[in-house]
């Protein structure tokens, strides 16, 4: 499903006032995202990270945020990540599965980044961003990777939206919307979304945001929006479809390569909140497949949910406005 065709079925959410103040006074916010990267899989990550960096900088949104599966703590991602540090204005980690690989912490990672707590919140202009961190221990016997939002995580996560009264964007990794390839309890996490919700009276929490799955999806569940953005550099096919796409020296490198379709562009994009308006708009990206798509290979993708695209579809989302 298109998002742009979502539009026409989007519900106006109600939401009052910003602490007092009419939604049409409010100023705008301009955040930028970027989710999966994966600088240890992808053969031209830091020129990705930095085409993306630069439009941030011309741009000069509120905050970037990197949505997780950015680059493993090790010595030879120095480079990589001082681009990020080395951006001027506020920025923000989530943390993706892929970031803990070879055996890695969360402590260990988040030391690597910098960053104090791998969940969190903070208000800005009259709204109030989660960030919420899904590589919570799974329960034993699971085996793979963590994709869980543990106890602890969910009571500070019930209690924070219990004290804001600003209206309320979340982002995680992984996606919130579907179990079986996101946040495994992703049910009872939206529970608690929903229960604060229709304790505060209006739509509190608008919008949840996640990468992960690198597709290019929106939906509604119960009159709050799930998007999922998509990786900025490629798409998991599989071992069955295995290729070569590149030089041989860059397949040499990164073999994990043949099992992707990867991007020609780096797909990024930038979301903002227009209270005047009540809305919330993020803006196109589109690029083209390195090589054969998937209906050139034969791939059949049966789930509408998880589209096989180069692009982040622009969508606008009325939240209704004071």
């Amino acid at each position: 499903m298109q998002r742009r065709s979502f539009l026409q079925n989007t519900a106006v959410i109600s939401i009052p006032f910003l602490l007092g103040i009419p939604l049409r006074k409010a100023p705008k916010i301009r955040i930028g995202l970027i989710a999966d990267i994966h600088k240890d899989a992808m053969y031209d990550a830091d020129d990705r990270l930095a085409t993306f960096l630069k439009a941030a900088q011309k741009r000069k949104p509120d905050f970037i945020l990197q949505m997780g599966d950015f680059c493993q703590p090790i010595p030879k991602n120095q480079n990589f990540l001082n681009l990020w540090n080395a951006y001027p204005g506020a920025k923000y980690h989530l943390l993706g599965n892929h970031d803990m690989d070879g055996g890695f912490t969360r402590q260990q990672t988040m030391a690597y980044y910098g960053i104090q707590q791998s969940y969190h919140s903070f208000d800005l202009k009259g709204f109030h961003f989660v960030f919420l961190d899904g590589n919570d221990p799974n329960p034993k016997p699971w085996a793979g990777y963590n994709r869980l939002l543990g106890p602890e995580q969910l009571s500070w996560l019930q209690a924070d939206l219990e004290k804001t009264k600003l209206p309320t964007l979340i982002f995680s990794h992984q996606t919130l919307e579907d179990p079986e390839v996101g946040v495994h309890n992703a049910s009872v996490v939206r529970q608690v979304l929903e229960a604060a919700n229709q304790k505060a009276g209006f739509t509190k929490v608008i919008a949840c945001f996640s990468g992960h799955n690198h597709t290019n999806y929106l939906t509604q569940i119960n009159g709050i929006h799930y998007c999922q953005i998509n990786s900025a550099s490629y798409r998991w096919v599989g071992e069955q479809y295995q290729r070569v796409r590149l030089s041989e020296a860059i397949d040499k490198q990164y073999p994990i390569l043949r099992s992707t379709i990867p991007y020609k562009d780096p797909l990024f994009t930038f979301l903002e909140i227009d209270p005047k308006r009540g809305l919330i708009h993020l803006e196109e990206k589109v690029s083209e497949f390195i090589g054969p798509g998937p209906a050139e290979m034969g791939i059949v993708n049966t789930n509408a949910n998880d589209p096989i695209t180069a692009q982040i579809s622009g969508f606008e989302l009325g939240f209704g406005r004071g």
